[in-house]
């Protein structure tokens, strides 16, 4: 087959078994991060990584391993983001395969009390997740800012 010749992307979509449970699970895991980040928890908010996972940061930091992502967080969460709230919105979810998932979350500010500061999103984040021994776990995030509109 020549290199230009017209190629029909796959579909990479798993749809063999309920998911709900997954999504369920999935859903925890980001609601999980949301804590962490809003009670100051770094082992919250990194307690679903896997040992060896990668993590994005906003300004494009790349992070590898669990006690690398631990330490991140706890230095944040002890310094700029101590006094910072977010909600975390779950805005789609993807199974690649029974075991692995493709996550995206929207990310707002709000006040200590939960009420919103940004109305749009003001980053979003990709997660990577596999399913191991029966639980899921995230082996990447990667965040990206969303530039603010006036």
């Amino acid at each position: 087959m020549s290199a230009t010749a017209a190629v029909q992307p796959p579909v990479v979509e798993d749809t063999t078994i309920d998911h709900t449970d997954d999504i369920a699970a999935i859903e925890q895991i980001v609601a999980n991060v949301q804590a962490g980040y809003n009670t100051n928890d770094a082992e919250l908010m990194t307690a679903d990584f896997t040992a060896n996972a990668a993590a994005g940061n906003a300004v494009g930091v790349v992070m590898v391993g669990k006690p690398t992502l631990l330490s991140a967080a706890a230095q944040g969460l002890a310094g700029f983001l101590k006094d910072e709230y977010v909600r975390y919105d779950v805005t789609d979810i993807t199974f690649l395969r029974p075991d692995i998932a493709v996550a995206h979350k929207a990310a707002r500010a709000t006040t200590a009390d939960g009420e919103l500061i940004d109305t749009d999103p003001a980053m979003v984040a990709l997660y990577v997740l596999v399913k191991e021994d029966g639980r899921w776990w995230v082996a990447a995030r990667h965040n990206t800012l969303f530039p603010k509109t006036e």
